[in-house]
Parts: C-alpha cells; structure tokens; sequence
C-alpha cells in the first residue's frame, strides 16, 4: 500500500487544501524554530557564535521533527494495519503544497482580470518576499509565475523525493530543512551568520530534487506543447544565474516554455536588488502565464507521482 501513499496525499491536497489550522504540522515547526531562535540567538554574539547557534539549531529543529513525526507513525502501527496509510497520507499531504500554489495563483490571476490590481498587489505580497505596493500587471504576473515555478520544486518534488527515501519522517524533516531556510536563511545583518547553516542545509537537499523537476518540467512542456526547445535552451543557459543553486531550474524552465522573462529589479524593504534575467521577451508578461505556469506545476507534479508510484511498487 505504501506505492500508492503519495497519490492519495496528492489526492488529499487537491480535495481539502492546505488548512489553515494553528495545529498545522508546518506551523508547529515554525513556532519550534522561533522559540528556540529566542534562545539561541542574541545579537551581542560574535559571529562565530552565531553561526555555532545556528547550527544547535538545526539540529534541534530536525532531530525534534524527525522523531516525532517516526513517534507517531510507530503509534499509527498499533493501532490498526490501515491507520499508518491513512494517517501517514494526511500527515504527507501537509508537506505538499500544490493545491495552495494554484490557489494563490488562480486568485492573482482573476483580480488581474477584473482590473483590480490593488488586490492583486496585495495578494501577491502573501506568496512573495518582495515590496508589492508599486507593481504593475506585468511585474505582478512576473511575481506570481516565479514564486509558483521555484515552489514546484519546495513544495512538491522534494517532500516527495524525500518520502521515497525514507519515508513520512523523512518528508517532514525535508519540511522542516525548507521552513528553516524561510525563517533565518536570510542574508542580512540578523540572520547573515546564524541562518548560514541552514541556508546551505537547504541547498543541499534540493539539489537532485531541482535537476529531477527541470528533466520533468520539460517532459511535462512537451505534453502541453508548449516550447519544449525554449525551455531546454533556457534552463541549460540561465538555470545557474539564479541566486539559489536549485531555484533556478524551474524558473528558468518555465520561462523558456512561455517566451517570458523573468528575475530583473525587485524591491525589498525599499531598498533595490537586481536579480538576473532568465528567459527572453519573446511574449510580454501577462495574467494569462500564471495559468500556464499552474498548468506546467501539476503536469510535473502528476509525472513525478505516477513515476514514484511505479517506482515504489516494483520494490
């Protein structure tokens, strides 16, 4: 039964969504990370110290998550031969998030197409970490098509990859490496030293997961027919631009599929950063490519499921 665990959790998140509960496993590990950040974190520490907190840090997060999420499915077991299944779907579909990806996606999308680009604005400063207030239909489209690119790798493929390898414990650790990485992985004067650590954490495990998603990103192009050589070009020549050493796969994959642009000039706290173009302009940015953008995310998504489904079967 366990072949068909990960389809069913993909069932789960398309049918229910991603529930905004404070009881949510992901939010938990978020409350566990701020917590300990308050005590291992002061910003009278040297920077050595720092990054030696950051480290005990990683090591809490991911050993705590890790045992507890083993705890429960070892609970499961006793109870009855389904319950690890069906809990362990439910408990899967939590460290996925493609339901919630399309969502977000599909609501830009209409305030676009009504004319409402406050909302839009709004909206789009939910998903992404940049300013919002000043964005035009163009840079909001660009916004929204890069944060649901690069979290087809995040929030699908890795969970998944990772459950393949070891399991729901294992998916959650994954969960946990992301949600560090979202929370102190920054590079500023309070995170720069202490999130270093978990920053490289979360290269490393989204480095085969990314090179596999842009292998299925293109498939998944093909299937669509849209421009599968586009795609291939970009992702070979722009994929290692992107700041992040895996990001860039999917972003640049989808670029070059729709004839899009995308990275340029962002604003953080007021504050520019160029970020380099992947893709050409051969089309400019449109509502229309966030849509195409949720098309090629679920295309990938279903490849890789039906792939480790087969995969998990045979063994």
């Amino acid at each position: 039964m366990e072949a068909y665990l990960p389809l069913v959790a993909v069932v789960i998140d398309c049918l229910i969504g991603d529930p905004r509960l404070s009881i949510h496993p992901v939010v938990l590990i978020g409350n566990w990370i701020s917590f300990l950040e308050k005590k291992l974190l002061h910003q009278n520490f040297s920077p050595k110290f720092k990054i030696v907190s950051g480290i005990l840090l990683v090591f809490l997060v991911l050993a705590t998550t890790y045992g507890l999420v083993a705890w429960i499915m070892n609970l499961l077991s006793t109870i009855h031969p389904w319950a690890p299944f069906i809990g362990g779907a439910f408990l899967l579909s939590f460290t996925i998030s493609p339901n919630s990806l399309a969502k977000a996606g599909h609501e830009i999308y209409n305030y676009l197409q009504t004319g409402d680009l406050v909302q839009a604005r709004y909206k789009v400063g939910w998903i992404v970490g940049r300013d919002t207030d000043q964005l035009d239909v163009a840079e909001v489209t660009r916004g929204t098509v890069e944060t649901i690119a690069e979290n087809i790798v995040d929030g699908i493929i890795s969970p998944l990859f990772y459950f393949v390898i070891g399991g729901v414990p294992l998916a959650f650790l994954y969960r946990a490496v992301n949600t560090l990485d979202s929370m102190v992985g920054y590079k500023n004067d309070k995170y720069q030293d202490f999130g270093m650590f978990a920053a490289r954490v979360d290269d490393v495990f989204n480095y085969i997961p990314a090179r596999i998603t842009g292998i299925l990103l293109v498939i998944a192009v093909m299937l669509l027919r849209f421009d599968t050589y586009e795609a291939i070009k970009t992702i070979w020549r722009d994929a290692r631009k992107h700041p992040s050493p895996n990001s860039g796969f999917p972003e640049a994959g989808v670029a070059g599929a729709l004839g899009i642009r995308l990275g340029g000039l962002n604003y953080y706290g007021g504050v520019a950063s160029n970020r380099a173009h992947m893709g050409d302009s051969l089309t400019i940015l449109a509502p229309i490519h966030i849509k195409k953008t949720i098309q090629i995310m679920y295309l990938t998504t279903l490849l890789f499921v039906i792939g480790i489904t087969i995969l998990l079967y045979l063994r």
